[in-house]
């Protein structure tokens, strides 16, 4: 016991001769606390006075209260095509009246009075953004292109017909109208400042869920995905993280401030659903289109006339090319504004409208938000040197003046179909005149109304004779509201009619 007292003694009196040690040489641990009277700044790593739009916790409430009120339920309804009544039996009966009239109605009676038939109609869902306060909403073109009637629900639950005041295929963006006043409005913001990685606000209807936010950050800029059926699209993403989902179509992609950056267009998925990825048509190009269509009632579009090719390592290689940036310009169409502006096959662009461009999409949106007769300053590299060049844009026809609705109306684009004049052995086999055969059927009003298929020989429109691809373009260009197709397939002698509308 007299052992273990002496050793806890020891223990102790070594314990107090070294802190006396520490204290009166001042070596050891020297810990400096820091007081509240200090003047070193001390924050929490989750906030910061100075900028809480930027550096504070993430909060998506401004946003969305800017938002909602803003963005509108669209409910499209349009009459069923032949899509509906395939591998069935044509039937006069299921026709609209405007096509009956072809053939007269079997069903008719002694006073020629026809029975009272409704036409099976069908319906799709999206969303849109008042941009006004007397009623102009933008959607999507795929949500209202060939509706019978539209029908805009408000955030607080009114509901009203709208007008469409016109349609874009090449962006896929559509101005619509409802007859009111004093509506709550989005404002756009300048989608060239928008960078990968901020935060996104999406904002729209998906299944037809109201008022539905999602938020995620912005995942790329100027994505092309090839996703537009129309002969000359402009497809320049923004590409979001943020959920969106079928009827989110024509909603708001807004920023932290609640500023329209983009409309939701489309998304990246196997199912159909939100599988990742959204993509939106930027706010410039939207507000430019809008522009037009108010004014013009059809897009103004300006061309420089060139076809051109993203530069990569194969080109550069295959070319002689010092470096993989910019875009590569193969060759020129005749008459076009680039070669009349000096730029030459083999140039590289580099720049449009003094901003730097890097691939064809962001190329075609910069061209795309100017009409016809603007002149846009280009730099192009030829060799190592660069060249300055500005572009008076011409329109499709190769002028310089607007061009009107009806001229823009192209029947490739419209009915989403090549067409090729039947050769005289081709006609010959089928018995046939003349006639114009559907070389290639993609996305169109042919494939969404009918169940034409590839190879069928047109031979007569609403009664006229057709017997080459000019013709067809010319009868339908000045055609409004029903078509009738006429024509036969290869090796069938059966007559086959195709009804839809324009």
């Amino acid at each position: 016991m007299r052992k273990i007292l002496l050793f806890a003694f020891a223990v102790a009196l070594g314990g107090l001769m070294m802190f006396g040690s520490i204290k009166y040489f001042d070596f050891g641990i020297n810990q400096k606390v820091i007081s509240a009277s200090e003047d070193t700044p001390v924050h929490f790593t989750n906030y910061a006075k100075e900028d809480p739009v930027n550096y504070a916790p993430v909060d998506f409430t401004v946003a969305a209260d800017k938002t909602i009120p803003a963005v509108v339920h669209i409910r499209s309804t349009m009459s069923m095509g032949g899509d509906e009544y395939a591998h069935q039996p044509f039937d006069l009966r299921r026709m609209p009246d405007s096509f009956r009239d072809f053939f007269g109605f079997p069903d008719e009676d002694n006073q020629g009075n026809r029975p009272e038939r409704e036409a099976p109609k069908r319906q799709g869902t999206g969303s849109g953004v008042i941009i006004s306060s007397d009623g102009y909403i933008v959607t999507n073109n795929h949500v209202v292109d060939h509706a019978d009637e539209v029908l805009v629900t408000l955030n607080d639950r009114r509901s009203y017909t709208a007008s469409v005041i016109g349609v874009d295929p090449s962006t896929d963006v559509a101005l619509i109208k409802i007859d009111e006043k004093q509506l709550p409005v989005i404002k756009f913001a300048n989608s060239d400042e928008v960078r990968v990685g901020q935060w996104a606000v999406a904002v729209g209807n998906p299944f037809s869920l109201s008022s539905t936010v999602t938020a995620g950050i912005i995942s790329a800029t100027s994505r092309n995905i090839n996703i537009m059926q129309d002969r000359t699209p402009i497809e320049s993403f923004i590409q979001t993280d943020a959920a969106v989902n079928p009827g989110n179509s024509g909603g708001a992609l807004v920023n932290l401030q609640g500023n329209l950056i983009g409309i939701n267009t489309a998304i990246a998925s196997p199912t159909g659903a939100y599988s990742g990825y959204a993509f939106a048509v930027p706010s410039n190009m939207v507000n430019k289109v809008v522009a037009d269509l108010k004014e013009f009632g059809v897009v103004q579009r300006g061309f420089i006339g060139a076809l051109i090719r993203d530069v990569n390592n194969d080109l550069a290689e295959e070319e002689g090319l010092s470096s993989t940036m910019g875009i590569y310009v193969d060759s020129l169409t005749a008459n076009s504004a680039a070669a009349e502006a000096g730029i030459e096959a083999g140039d590289i662009i580099v720049a449009v409208d003094n901003q730097k461009v890097n691939s064809s999409p962001e190329l075609l949106e910069r061209i795309g938000r100017h009409r016809p007769g603007d002149e846009v300053p280009i730099r192009v590299m030829r060799g190592d040197k660069e060249k300055d060049v500005v572009v008076t844009l011409k329109n499709r026809e190769g002028t310089t003046k607007p061009v009107t609705r009806k001229a823009v109306r192209n029947v490739a684009s419209v009915l989403g179909a090549e067409f090729e004049t039947l050769s005289i052995d081709e006609a010959r086999n089928l018995d046939i005149d003349g006639g114009v055969k559907v070389a290639n059927l993609g996305r169109g009003t042919l494939a969404r109304e009918t169940d034409m298929k590839e190879g069928f020989v047109i031979t007569k429109v609403n009664r006229q004779n057709v017997k080459t691809a000019e013709q067809l373009q010319k009868i339908l260009e000045n055609e409004e509201g029903g078509v009738m197709i006429e024509g036969k397939y290869p090796g069938s002698d059966k007559t086959y009619y195709y009804a839809f509308g324009l």
